[in-house]
């Protein structure tokens, strides 16, 4: 039986799981348990579970070799469920990674002017792992297919350039695009190019040019302001905050700036105003947010409900009308 780096693995005589970390021989590999730490076991007394498809069963445990290979390669694969355009019901999308390289990625869709996430995860070296299976309606509705990819290994290697790449995909696409046939998957597919290079890397320039340092200072101070309180009532008032999110209250120039990259301020202001009064033990918070178009909201609600002790709701509309948050601290 052959391990890698990277594969989950059970324990033949105890329960429990964990990931094989570092290869200390033929014989025997070190797990990483969910607490952090490494235990070494002989390879006979673990059962590997296989969450996705390994593409090449006869790999060597480990790439000892730290330079990237030069036939390294990594796919955005959709596999239609029969050869015959006429006849084709569903398209399975994939990310196929046909390299040593451990990927981190998500995969987003374009939905009017923002992306959304589908799926993320990791995948593994030699592996593909099924993003989403569609109709052909779905090339319809959304047209832009984002993918990002973090590459690393467990072991020493040259570091890679991350992958951020957006595909346009649309009915016509399918149609003047060749399919491929290729072994691991059942029909011919339509192959889309990641990544080929993984020979050279690209340097990262230690200055920073003039728009960003313009964005830089346009973007004011996050300064809290400590109060001491003089009073019971005074003090229960430093317990509350009001912030109010308007994008021109948080920089003093929009200029070059699109929604989605204000809507960004916006959110980190937010998390940061968050964190802090968490820290605080603050009892309150209003997040005035407007009404627009209520994406701000949205953002504000789903971050609120994955955060724990606290609880939020429409503020005052006597105050605030229908453009602002409360949260309560618990």
């Amino acid at each position: 039986m052959k391990l890698r780096i990277g594969d989950k693995v059970s324990f033949l005589n105890e329960v429990g799981e964990g990931v094989v970390s570092r290869i200390k021989d033929k014989d025997t590999v070190f797990v990483e348990m969910p607490d952090g730490f490494e235990i070494p076991f002989l390879i006979k007394q673990l059962v590997p579970i296989h969450t996705e498809l390994i593409l090449d069963k006869d790999a060597e445990n480990i790439e000892l070799n730290p330079e990237a290979h030069l036939t390294d390669a990594i796919y955005f694969v959709i596999e239609p469920d029969h050869d015959f355009a006429s006849l084709i019901s569903d398209y399975k999308l994939y990310l196929f990674n046909a390299s040593s390289f451990n990927i981190a990625y998500s995969y987003s869709i374009k939905d009017e002017e923002y992306f959304q996430t589908v799926k993320h995860g990791e995948v593994g070296p030699y592996q593909k792992v099924l993003l989403r299976q569609v109709k052909l309606q779905f090339f319809k509705d959304y047209f832009y297919h984002k993918i990002e990819c973090l590459l690393f290994k467990n072991t020493f290697f040259k570091a890679q350039t991350p992958v951020t790449e957006v595909i346009h995909i649309t009915q016509k696409t399918l149609m003047d695009t060749k399919t491929i046939k290729h072994d691991e998957f059942k029909y011919p597919v339509y192959g889309f190019l990641l990544k080929g290079e993984f020979a050279s890397t690209n340097k990262v320039e230690p200055e920073l040019n003039l728009i960003d340092m313009a964005k830089l200072k346009a973007i004011k101070e996050f300064r809290s302001k400590e109060k001491v309180s003089k009073s019971s009532r005074e003090y229960l008032k430093s317990l509350e905050k009001e912030v109010d999110l308007h994008i021109e209250e948080l920089i003093e120039n929009t200029n070059g700036l699109s929604n989605f990259e204000m809507l960004n301020i916006q959110l980190e202001r937010f998390e940061k105003e968050l964190d802090e009064a968490l820290e605080k033990n603050m009892k309150k918070l209003i997040f005035i947010h407007g009404v627009g178009n209520g994406r701000l909201r949205q953002e504000i609600a789903s971050v609120l409900k994955k955060t724990k002790g606290v609880s939020f709701q429409d503020a005052s509309y006597k105050e605030y009308g229908y453009g602002a948050t409360q949260v309560n601290i618990l």
